[in-house]
């Protein structure tokens, strides 16, 4: 296999510190590797492989001679330098919203629309951490009989909102158990002990930012412009993983049974499904994994052809960097 010289953009970031893990257990094949970041964190020292390498200062010129450019950063930066590394001759995989509807750029789960990749034009795009927990979900669904709508409500991990939402539910959690007030700092509301509706801009239409990325993400993703889809999404004090509660309908109906057995036999999905004694998926068993948890798989009895269950997906892992090589090793 041919090895390939990687990028790394916001390398020091949550994000950008599990790729490094990621490349490194899934032996990609790196030649050589290039790690960037900010000019605060010019000269930080990071391991790959036993190696110690340094962060170098993200510029315009930080991309020749790289195939391959793994960007998590945020939508500025990618906006700002990810048409230089295009240029460079990188192909660019990009882990913010920047580019995402963009109808030249491919939006891609390898687990359900891989043949996408090979659309691209210098630039492939990550999606959403809940979009991509869910439709991995979905597609073996799907693939059953299509799906006409979609009722999803998100329970959503601190790390969707990186190192400083995280730190931010340690400190308060702490501060809570001495007896001190949850103080907000980077987040808009007290957050430990309490969860509250996602704090990004609510649209004209009443759904905020997060909830009509999975309305539009899901549907260019499943190449399905007609799916109906109505989510709500909470923050909740939860560390890392990302839960969401799931209700389909499909245009046939579809069995318990037939549904567990695609679930199980799908890529990228663990059924987790153990009525007898009360187990079923928790964010707490997912940190680490690889895989979308998926369980309390039911009819629903709201509808004539509908399916309930829930999920919890790794936001850091599946839902970011885990999606991210998947695509890069799609371009070996």
């Amino acid at each position: 296999m041919n090895q390939k010289n990687i990028a790394v953009v916001g390398a020091t970031g949550a994000v950008g510190v599990e790729i490094l893990d990621v490349l490194e257990k899934r032996n990609f094949p790196v030649k050589s590797l290039r790690l960037l970041a900010s000019s605060r964190s010019v000269g930080k020292p990071m391991t790959f492989r036993g190696e110690t390498i340094k962060v170098e200062e993200l510029t315009k010129d930080s991309f020749k001679g790289i195939d391959i450019a793994l960007f998590s950063a945020g939508a500025s930066r990618t906006r700002e330098f990810a048409q230089a590394a295009v240029d460079a001759g990188a192909v660019v995989v990009d882990n913010s919203s920047a580019f995402r509807m963009d109808p030249s750029v491919p939006l891609v789960v390898p687990e359900v629309n891989p043949e996408d990749v090979k659309k691209h034009r210098g630039l492939i795009a990550n999606p959403n951490c809940t979009t991509i927990i869910m439709v991995v979900a979905l597609k073996p669904l799907y693939d059953l009989s299509p799906i006409t709508r979609i009722v999803v409500s998100t329970y959503q991990s601190a790390s969707g909102a990186g190192a400083k939402g995280m730190e931010e539910l340690e400190q308060q959690t702490a501060a809570v158990l001495a007896g001190q007030p949850a103080v907000p700092q980077f987040f808009p509301h007290p957050y430990a002990f309490n969860l509250f509706s996602h704090n990004t801009t609510i649209q004209a239409n009443g759904y905020n930012e997060e909830e009509m990325k999975m309305v539009n993400e899901t549907r260019k993703i499943m190449h399905d412009a007609a799916i109906r889809v109505c989510p709500t999404c909470v923050r909740v004090p939860v560390l890392r993983s990302h839960s969401e509660a799931i209700s389909i309908e499909q245009l046939r109906k579809v069995s318990v049974e037939e549904a567990r057995a695609a679930l199980a036999k799908a890529p990228g999905i663990k059924v987790v499904d153990d009525r007898e004694n009360n187990l079923f998926p928790m964010p707490y068993n997912s940190n680490g994994q690889y895989d979308i948890l998926v369980g309390r798989i039911r009819e629903d009895l709201s509808c004539e052809n509908g399916l309930a269950f829930f999920i919890c997906g790794d936001q850091l892992l599946k839902g970011a960097a885990l999606n991210t090589v998947q695509i890069a090793e799609l371009l070996l």
